[in-house]
């Protein structure tokens, strides 16, 4: 496979990683990074001996993909250049602020021949690939991603900082369209929703509850899907799946009458990696990525119904 020329725009928490990604794969080379703050353009490109740019138009012309991790308000206008500009975009979650950006940007993707793909990085956590193959119409799920405060990421709500990974994956499973929804949250610490639980029903019946919350005072990143066949609990944080289905326990620790508990550990992966992997096969092959923007789009869809409604129903708390 010839070489990827890729650049990385926004090199602050996540974007630094990004370069070095590119930096260490045989499939790319990197060309540059670019980074309004001067100073951490240049010490990372330092790192990863490449040339530093201040304006990231100055990598149209030297590069064939970007990775864009700039701040989300942003995400639209530095997506659309490189985009028009024929160039193919691998750009953080979510993919924009609005749908009607988000729409925009498939257009010109799709009318330029483009490779545009989103940055859901639990799609690529090896425990959810391992569960992918054998999820079959879930009929419940239940999600907790809470997080300690941080800082970054608050320019948007919680529900679009972490929610918003576990309604990518929830869409993913349950392929049916959303029939009701009921959203409840508010702003804590920040100017923005900062804790968020919705209530999820779709046209094929299967139902969701998804929590999310960044002022927890632990780290936990847990999904649970029900189906016939029996129950998965998905650990992304452990790398981990207990999965309890029909068959005889050996160990007698079953809590169900015929049933059967199977625990699977992961080695330490690296998501970030695979995903820029993925992406580099994509522009080289001209596939459809594995989180297309139109994946983007529909978890942003969803994601921006449950912070309208939570705005909605908690307008005098937020005032």
């Amino acid at each position: 496979m010839k070489k990827i020329r890729a650049g990385v725009v926004g090199v602050g928490y996540l974007g630094k990683f990004h370069a070095e990604k590119y930096a260490n794969l045989t499939e790319a080379e990197l060309v540059g990074v670019a980074d309004n703050n001067a100073r951490q353009a240049e010490a990372v490109a330092g790192i990863n001996k490449v040339q530093a740019f201040s304006d990231y138009r100055e990598l149209v012309g030297r590069v064939d993909a970007v990775s864009i991790a700039v701040p989300t308000p942003r995400h639209h206008r530095v997506a659309k250049y490189f985009l028009e500009n024929g160039i193919d975009v691998l750009v953080e979650k979510p993919i924009t602020t609005t749908l009607e950006e988000a729409d925009e940007l498939i257009d010109i993707a799709e009318k330029n021949g483009c490779i545009l793909q989103v940055g859901h990085l639990e799609r690529f956590n090896p425990a959810v690939h391992a569960v992918k193959g054998i999820i079959d119409r879930p009929i419940f799920i239940e999600s907790n991603r809470l997080s300690l405060y941080q800082p970054r990421g608050t320019d948007v709500s919680v529900v679009l900082d972490l929610m918003i990974h576990d309604i990518d994956i929830i869409l993913t499973f349950v392929k049916s369209k959303i029939a009701y929804s009921h959203a409840m949250g508010a702003p804590v610490v920040s100017d923005h929703v900062d804790i968020a639980n919705a209530h999820l029903e779709f046209e094929n019946g299967a139902v969701a509850n998804v929590t999310a919350s960044r002022i927890s005072s632990k780290n936990e990143r847990k999904i649970r899907l029900f189906q016939k066949a029996g129950y998965f609990s998905v650990d992304f944080a452990n790398r981990s799946i207990m999965h309890i289905h029909p068959g005889n326990s050996e160990s007698g620790r079953s809590p169900v009458p015929g049933m059967r508990i199977e625990e699977h550990k992961f080695e330490q992966g690296d998501a970030l990696r695979d995903e820029i992997q993925s992406f580099l096969q994509v522009v080289s092959s001209r596939a459809t990525p594995e989180v297309s923007g139109r994946m983007g789009r529909e978890a942003l869809h969803m994601a921006l119904d449950i912070t309208r409604q939570i705005r909605e129903s908690s307008r005098w708390f937020m005032e």
